[in-house]
């Protein structure tokens, strides 16, 4: 049932009863677990493109998080088996375990044309309770994405320690506002121990560690509304180098006095073209993101556009190079998705190595 009114109906999958958050939908061929998983889905309903899901099972060792955050899934197709030599077990298994909700044997391919024609909007999954109407009246009343901060939902409660197994490189502090275990193993890989902190934390307590550098985290909900990590970022900049992926970047940008704004459907999936400007060259890459931060509204002078979105001309990055500062909208670590855009830790790598408050990087 979407806020519209429109219905679609299909057969329970996963667990059952009730799921409300925003539709969106997910355009990648693989990747389903990961991106289940993703904290970033915080509040939303995915619906999969793809015709089937679940083909070749899940593996714990894809999980994204310790535990999904997602409100509910929606695919045209499950598949009865997962067949993979990594294989633990089915989809369907996976979700029922987790509690998440989930509906089959609906026509997704009519629903993704709806969200692009009328853009994301509320829904609810019904598969045990109320009649229509009672349906649409939950829907109606449940929450929107705009203005809410849902990264307490999804952050570590304590601080931990995210080591490489190869000789350490550098340190840093990651904010986790929902992050990725796939961003913490492209660290790890260039030799970066982590120190990963709660969503909340002051910039004493990223200072106080002694760290190289910062690294803000992808995370769900409205940017605007993270105040207490805008807070942060902005008394850190030019004192520690900085990557902002995903929410980190829209978060670094505010912090820079930009502005955001919601998209009318948002970018997801892992077959998003983006432009560098650096070279010219092309990225395929992997998205999640319902906001957006307006160039115009970055400060002149300051910062450089980096990236580029050729679907629809979004800003995907910029820089500050004398302020060591890097952001990037999408997901260099993928997960699922190419792994085009994974120079971006090899750049921020190379900031933290040359980087110093009292020259440019």
């Amino acid at each position: 049932m979407l806020e519209d009114g429109r219905v679609f109906r299909g057969t329970p999958m996963g667990a059952v009863g009730e799921a409300l958050g925003e539709v969106v939908f997910n355009t990648s061929m693989t990747g389903y677990q990961e991106i289940v998983s993703d904290p970033s889905y915080c509040g939303q309903i995915v619906t999969f493109t793809a015709v089937q899901i679940g083909n070749y099972g899940v593996c714990d060792e894809d999980d994204q998080a310790a535990w999904p955050s997602l409100s509910g899934v929606i695919v045209r197709e499950l598949s009865a088996i997962g067949s993979s030599h990594r294989s633990q077990g089915t989809f369907d298994e996976w979700l029922r375990k987790r509690g998440i909700v989930g509906i089959t044997e609906l026509d997704t391919r009519a629903l993704t044309r709806h969200i692009r024609e009328q853009g994301a909007m509320r829904g609810g999954i019904f598969s045990k309770g109320p009649g229509l109407d009672n349906a649409l009246e939950k829907v109606r009343a449940s929450p929107s994405l705009a203005g809410r901060d849902l990264t307490g939902r999804v952050t570590t409660k304590e601080p931990y320690v995210f080591a490489p197994k190869t000789n350490r490189f550098k340190r840093v502090a990651l904010i986790d506002f929902g992050v990725k275990r796939g961003i913490l193993r492209s660290l790890a890989r260039r030799g970066i121990e982590t120190e990963v902190l709660p969503a909340g934390s002051p910039p004493e307590a990223v200072l106080g560690l002694g760290v190289d550098g910062l690294v803000l985290s992808n995370g769900p909900g409205d940017p605007a509304a993270v105040e207490t990590g805008i807070q942060t970022a902005a008394q850190l900049i030019g004192r520690l180098p900085v990557l902002g992926i995903c929410l980190g970047h829209q978060i670094l940008a505010l912090a820079l006095g930009a502005a955001t704004y919601k998209l009318r459907f948002g970018h997801h999936g892992g077959n998003h073209p983006v432009r560098d400007e650096h070279n010219g060259q092309v990225w395929i890459t992997a998205q999640n993101h319902g906001f957006a931060v307006d160039p115009k509204s970055l400060p002149a002078g300051k910062v450089k556009l980096t990236h580029t979105s050729l679907y629809d001309g979004t800003l995907e990055g910029f820089s500050a190079p004398e302020l060591g500062l890097i952001a990037v909208q999408f997901h260099p670590e993928a997960c699922p998705g190419p792994s085009d855009a994974a120079a971006i830790f090899d750049r921020f790598t190379d900031t933290l190595e040359h980087w110093s408050p009292h020259a440019p990087a």
